[in-house]
C-alpha cells in the first residue's frame, strides 16, 4: 500500500525497488569472466548484492579473486575458479566444476580481455593474434559450453563487454578494435541460436576507470576526458548496472543489441 505524501512514497517506492533488486537474481548462479578487478569485480559484486550466486574467474590474480569472493559471502555464495578462458579445455573444465558445484549456470558475462601494447597497424602479428585470442576467442570458448547448458535448462542470458571500438576501426589499437566488433558480432549470432528462451547482448563503454586508464600516460588521460561531456571517466559500477540490467527480466525481450555506455559522447548535439 503506498503512503501517502511525496516523502511517503518516495520511500516507499524505494523500499520496494531494494525488496525487487533482492529477488530479482535469487539463486541465480552468474559466471562472470575477468572478475578478479575493475569492471568483472564491479559487475560480480552487484550481481551477489541482487541475490545471486557467482563464480569469479581469474587467470593470474589469485589474492584478488579471493578478495572478492570473500565480500561476496558476506551476502552470497560465490567460488573462484582459475582458468584461462582463451584456452578451450581449461573453459569446458571450469563449466564442469560449476555445474557440479552449483548443478546448473544462468547467466555469463564475457568481461574478460585487455588491449596489449603495441597493437597497431605497423605492429606485430604475434600482438595481433594474442589479442585476438585473449578478447575473441576467450569470449567464443565461454560462450559455447555456456549455451550447451543453456540448451539444456531452455533459459540462459550472455553479456559481453566490448568497447566503444567495437563500432569503431582504429589503425592504433588495430586488433583491439578487430576483436570487440567480432564480440558484438558473435554477440547477434548466439541471441539467434539461443532464441526463442535465451539472450545475448553487448555492452559496449567509453573509457572506464580501471585496467589501462589507472595507468594511462597523463596527456592522453586528460585529453580523453576533455572529450566526455560528463568531463569524468565512467565508474566500473556504472557499467555493471547496465550488465544487471540487460541479464534481468526487465529485458526479456533485448536481445542482439551492442548498447553504447558512453556519457552522451555520440550524441549529435555534443
Amino acid at each position: 500500500m503506498w503512503a501517502l505524501g511525496r516523502m511517503g512514497i518516495r520511500k516507499t517506492f524505494k523500499d520496494y525497488r531494494a525488496n525487487l533488486y533482492i529477488v530479482r537474481f535469487k539463486e541465480k548462479v552468474v559466471l562472470v569472466t575477468g572478475s578478479s578487478r575493475g569492471i568483472g569485480t564491479a559487475i560480480a559484486l552487484l550481481f551477489a548484492k541482487e541475490g545471486a550466486k557467482v563464480v569469479i574467474n581469474y587467470y593470474k590474480s589469485e589474492k584478488e579473486a579471493n578478495e572478492v569472493m570473500n565480500e561476496i559471502k558476506k551476502i552470497s555464495d560465490a567460488i573462484t575458479i582459475k582458468c584461462d578462458v582463451s584456452n578451450e579445455e581449461q573453459v569446458k573444465n571450469m563449466i564442469k566444476k560449476i555445474i557440479k558445484k552449483f548443478g546448473k549456470l544462468d547467466i555469463l558475462v564475457n568481461n574478460a580481455g585487455n588491449y596489449i601494447e603495441g597493437d597497431e597497424w605497423s605492429g606485430s602479428s604475434n600482438i595481433w593474434a594474442k589479442t585476438i585470442k585473449q578478447n575473441l576467442i576467450s569470449a567464443m570458448n565461454t560462450s559455447k559450453y555456456a549455451a550447451e547448458i543453456f540448451q539444456k535448462q531452455k533459459s540462459g542470458v550472455i553479456v559481453n563487454i566490448a568497447s566503444r571500438y567495437s563500432v569503431s576501426g582504429q589503425f592504433d589499437a588495430l586488433a583491439y578494435a578487430a576483436s570487440k566488433a567480432g564480440i558484438v558480432n558473435i554477440t547477434q549470432a548466439y541471441a539467434k541460436l539461443l532464441a526463442p528462451y535465451g539472450r545475448a547482448n553487448a555492452v559496449s563503454p567509453w573509457p572506464v576507470k580501471s585496467g589501462y586508464w589507472l595507468r594511462a600516460p597523463k596527456e592522453e588521460l586528460e585529453e580523453t576526458i576533455s572529450k566526455m561531456p560528463g568531463k569524468r571517466l565512467i565508474e566500473p559500477e556504472e557499467i555493471a548496472e547496465v550488465v544487471l540490467s540487460l541479464a534481468s527480466p526487465e529485458s526479456a525481450k533485448i536481445t542482439g543489441q551492442n548498447i553504447l555506455v558512453d556519457g552522451g559522447k555520440n550524441n549529435p548535439d555534443k
